[in-house]
């Protein structure tokens, strides 16, 4: 269910051989952080891909998570998903933990050889969070599912 302004995400999903995508998931918000999870292994699920989850307490671990499995002498990842909710307090706080699992998640895609797909939330308050995951703006974890295929199709499609 893509987003009113993202109505072709779920068009042209392409069929994929021996996928393997790593999911790293916090355990902060997760309520949200479970309907996130939940959405992204359903269109996972329904296009064949494998998959393992890894829980990290919360999103600033998230790219340390996806460094450590992707250098390990695990299953080599085809892509890798981080889903988090990070709510807005009172403090700055949101501002530093953003800042850092955003940079984090794009370094990772400028460094390893394969995608690193964003699909944490970033929201004001927890009615924002429940909008995305299967409400009125779509659900962020199923097209963070989406977009990992189509990048794992794109990266596959160079590599030949």
């Amino acid at each position: 269910m893509a987003t009113p302004g993202n109505k072709s995400l779920n068009e042209g999903i392409p069929t994929i051989q021996d996928a393997f995508v790593v999911i790293v998931r916090t355990e902060w918000n997760d309520d949200i952080v479970s309907k996130l999870e939940k959405g992204c292994k359903k269109i996972l699920k329904q296009q064949g891909v494998k998959f393992k989850i890894l829980n990290v307490p919360g999103a600033v671990e998230i790219p340390f998570a996806i460094k450590a499995y992707a250098e390990s002498a695990e299953n080599k990842a085809d892509a890798f998903i981080a889903l988090g909710t990070v709510i807005r307090g009172d403090t700055p706080h949101f501002d530093y933990v953003c800042k850092a699992v955003t940079d984090g998640v794009l370094s990772l895609n400028l460094v390893l050889d394969v995608p690193t797909i964003f699909g944490v939330l970033t929201v004001e308050n927890e009615q924002q969070a429940i909008e995305r995951v299967g409400g009125k703006h779509g659900h962020k974890g199923e097209e963070a599912a989406i977009t990992a295929i189509k990048m794992i199709a794109m990266n596959r499609s160079f590599k030949r």
